[in-house]
């Protein structure tokens, strides 16, 4: 719902709060909590992904925000940001004002597949309204750069455009082909390497158990042969949780794939950490992993393995089952 609606502030002053474009659950990473988040995007223009149920919700494959609607979210975030009713209720509140908002998160599956021309568009209007903005981020996925020239790149990084969120998911080739992730390792190294002449940062999330029963482990010594390569900010893994609105879900009930064990994810994750040799950081960080663990690579991996072992050796099997049965949503 969208329009006007007034709000008393201790009876003394009254002043107009417009509700903000957002539709169907929104996403970010958990450290883009500080930023602002600001829709341009809904769904995904891919929308084929067999485990994905993430944009399940919305009546539309993928659409962009019209140019007023992202105008708008922008001046409201600004008058809340500046209005002297909200920083007088601020301060009735007993809290400080505000810091200047330093970076904005466009929410949706990959808004960076937007033209280069619409890009520099929603930029120009973010630093209009917020000009201590200092950069701009997204969720993006692998091909969203492929019909952006190098030049493109370069002027994306110069309006802001920087640590991009990707969902690689993985290096195995035939677990992307089986999943329908529509590219390959050898596009991962090419696109990344592309963005990174742009210096242009970008993280990665990791899909835990998306090569299967019995592939787990060798699906992860290929997706570091591919990461250590590149030079990701952030390397997240989530731990795959299969859903039955999933396609996923009906190719296991046709017998045509086989989901990996509790453990084996676990053995599976600890592969990635030993094999990855580049400096980035490593952190499981979401809700379906059932431990959360972080920190720096090379220098922390020992500690890292070792609590990576002692959930292996101590937890058991069914406990993990049990915390992804009840795991209602990601």
């Amino acid at each position: 719902m969208y329009g006007p609606v007034s709000l008393p502030v201790h009876n003394i002053i009254w002043f107009e709060v417009v509700i903000m474009h957002y539709t169907g659950t929104i996403w970010r990473p958990p450290y883009e909590a500080d930023s602002l988040l600001l829709e341009v995007t809904a769904g995904c223009t891919h929308h084929k992904c067999k485990f994905c149920t993430l944009y399940s919700d919305l009546p539309f494959k993928f659409r962009m925000s019209p140019m007023e609607n992202i105008e708008s979210d922008l001046l409201e975030a600004q008058v809340l940001r500046t209005n002297p009713g909200s920083r007088m209720l601020t301060r009735l509140q007993g809290k400080e004002d505000p810091k200047p908002i330093q970076r904005v998160f466009l929410t949706g599956a990959n808004p960076f597949v937007l033209k280069t021309e619409k890009l520099l568009e929603i930029a120009a209007l973010i630093h209009k309204y917020f000009p201590s903005v200092g950069s701009i981020g997204c969720f993006a996925r692998i091909t969203d750069s492929v019909n952006k020239t190098d030049k493109d790149l370069i002027q994306l990084r110069q309006a802001g455009y920087n640590g991009l969120t990707i969902g690689v998911e993985t290096g195995d080739d035939t677990a992307l082909a089986f999943m329908r992730k529509g590219y390959t390792s050898k596009d991962i190294l090419t696109q990344c390497k592309r963005l990174e002449q742009a210096d242009i940062a970008y993280g990665f999330f990791y899909l835990t158990g998306i090569s299967g029963k019995g592939c787990g482990e060798a699906g992860a010594k290929a997706s570091a042969t591919i990461f250590n390569q590149l030079h990701p900010f952030l390397i997240g893994p989530n731990m795959l949780t299969i859903y039955p609105e999933s396609d996923l879900y009906r190719e296991i009930q046709s017998g045509n794939w086989q989901e990996e064990s509790e453990l084996e994810k676990y053995r599976e994750l600890r592969t990635l950490a030993k094999h990855l040799n580049i400096s980035t950081y490593f952190a499981a960080m979401g809700a379906s992993n059932a431990f959360q663990l972080g920190g720096h690579l090379p220098e922390d991996k020992p500690q890292l393995l070792k609590t990576l072992d002692k959930i292996i050796s101590e937890v058991s099997e069914d406990d993990l089952r049990n915390y992804r049965k009840n795991l209602h949503h990601l």
